[in-house]
């Protein structure tokens, strides 16, 4: 049985963070999708001036923050300045879930996830997309969460299964699947029930953040939107209980 690391403070090592100049320089030339690089502030020379152009040509995000964080973070306590955190698995291009659809003989079933930041939220989604069988699943490039090893733990299994594209923009996203067919649906309180709207088809369901919601102009490039009746007092459901309602209604239009 393999012996779970733990770091020196106790916490979980987490094999998806990766320290150290020549480390991260490898990680980039591998080709590997790279979630984020976090560097020191004021630390712009040598070899962290070639980490930062490196990651400005495969558009992956760099952070800057003060060295004691950076101490903070570090698992090996040698980070150098620079900590990287790679992805827990490999990501696709959008029209890649198209293909897999059309190789099922299926019509597109797609979820848009539009300012999902929780990586316990992005995990449940996955595992209900791949219950329900939705092709594949959309995330923005940036103010996101992306494919961490917490949220491949909390989807159990579910990250090998569902493929996820990253989108520069999830206006040109939407934008590129109407191009092949699909239905937009925004989850927006002010859509119309659920229970009472046209899921079948080629679909994109599109589904914001608990606190915000969709953003305005996701929003306003969808074709329609739809809601969850809510009866109680609280106004709000989780995010990754509503994909989830909607999830299955879509499944039970398109058994009927």
């Amino acid at each position: 049985m393999e012996r779970k690391k733990f770091r020196e403070d106790g916490k979980d090592f987490n094999e998806n963070q990766v320290e150290g100049r020549n480390a991260i320089l490898e990680v980039l030339k591998s080709g590997r999708d790279v979630e984020k690089i976090i560097v020191a502030k004021g630390n712009v020379e040598g070899t962290i001036r070639r980490i930062t152009a490196m990651a400005a040509e495969r558009g992956i995000v760099v952070q800057q923050t003060d060295r004691q964080r950076l101490d903070e973070m570090s698992q090996t306590k040698n980070h150098q300045g620079v900590i990287g955190f790679v992805s827990a698995h490999q990501y696709v291009g959008i029209h890649d879930i198209i293909e897999i659809a059309k190789q099922k003989g299926e019509e597109p079933f797609i979820i848009i996830l539009d300012g999902i930041t929780d990586p316990h939220n992005l995990g449940a989604i996955l595992r209900t997309a791949d219950a329900s069988g939705a092709h594949g699943v959309i995330i923005p490039k940036r103010r996101a969460v992306g494919l961490t090893a917490t949220v491949s733990k909390t989807s159990a299994g579910a990250i090998e299964y569902v493929p996820v594209a990253k989108a520069v923009n999830l206006s040109s996203a939407i934008e590129e699947l109407k191009k092949e067919g699909l239905w937009i649906a925004c989850a927006d309180m002010e859509g119309r029930e659920y229970f009472d709207s046209d899921l079948k088809g080629s679909l994109a369901l599109v589904i914001g953040s608990e606190g915000d919601g969709v953003s305005r102009l996701v929003r306003e490039n969808c074709d329609f939107s739809v809601s969850i009746p809510m009866k109680g007092k609280i106004s709000s459901l989780n995010a990754s209980v509503a994909a989830a309602l909607l999830m299955y209604e879509v499944v039970r239009q398109r058994r009927g």
